[in-house]
């Protein structure tokens, strides 16, 4: 059975402290989560500018980097279905993130997409699958396997007929790179989800789950705006897109929502989304 875990991002507001973070763990656990993705920029000291752009992006990510990682992960046996890392990082000092990883336990780092890239552009979308095959290549020689998490910007057409997503599966070897999927964003950007996630078969090592639809406070206009939801709560096809991919073999089933949460509580969003969580998975 797939490790049920939480991507941290949604934690960060929530473990500004060792004993935040433990009660946080604590809770995640008598949820029937098992797992954490972590991020690397959210474990370590981070630029200024990261912290900047994931608030303007209403994703607030806390003051994780000072805590003692390694030593709760230990201590709370939770474990690290994979660590999210960028490709320049990957590309300038690999065996750092090959030992990150490996200090971790854990086999997969994942990347999750290019800032401020042009996916429109076909010959700059063949030039990633040629940079991620080589990154993927020398974490493999390390031991450690490599993933791309999409989000809505991969599903832009860059040649007729096909989009960035299409052409990165299609170009990048698959004893190389293969794929953290996330269901959110194709929904979003109007893709028909299910068909993609049986495409990607086996290649599929980790899913990103998280579902969409509205949430009303005061009066309520003919038209609402769709935004992240606790798992069941919105109107994606779930029950499905969990079974497919159970099918494909995933090693994790991650909740990830970042903002929006029932409460204004990301802890009390992801005890709401273990019930989806716990009868699915």
């Amino acid at each position: 059975m797939p490790v049920k875990a939480i991507q941290m991002i949604q934690l960060g507001t929530v473990m500004g402290s060792e004993e935040k973070a433990r009660e946080t763990i604590r809770l995640m656990k008598e949820a029937g989560y098992e797992g954490i993705e972590l991020n690397g920029f959210m474990i370590k000291k981070m630029p200024p500018i990261v912290k900047i752009l994931t608030s303007l992006a209403g994703m607030p990510i806390g003051k994780t980097s000072k805590l003692d990682w390694h030593r709760l992960i230990r201590e709370t046996g939770l474990k690290v279905v994979s660590v999210h890392e960028d490709l320049g990082s990957i590309q300038r000092v690999p065996d750092e993130i090959i030992a990150e990883a490996e200090s971790f336990g854990t086999k997969y780092v994942v990347i999750t997409g290019m800032n401020r890239f042009d996916y429109s552009d076909k010959s700059a979308v063949l030039d990633l699958a040629e940079r991620l095959n080589s990154a993927g290549k020398r974490l493999k020689e390390g031991g450690i396997s490599l993933l791309y998490h999409n989000h809505n910007c991969e599903f832009r057409k860059a040649a007729p007929g096909m989009t960035a997503y299409d052409l990165l599966m299609e170009r990048t070897d698959p004893e190389y790179v293969n794929f953290e999927f996330d269901s959110y964003w194709p929904t979003e950007a109007g893709v028909d989800t299910i068909p993609l996630m049986k495409r990607l078969g086996t290649r599929m090592k980790l899913y990103h789950i998280n579902d969409r639809g509205t949430r009303v406070s005061g009066p309520a206009g003919q038209i609402l705006k769709s935004d992240s939801m606790e798992l069941g709560y919105g109107n994606m096809n779930l029950v499905d897109m969990v079974r497919i991919a159970k099918e494909n073999g995933v090693d994790a089933v991650i909740l990830e929502s970042h903002k929006n949460w029932v409460e204004k509580s990301p802890i009390r969003s992801f005890q709401l989304s273990a019930e989806f969580m716990n009868e699915y998975v």
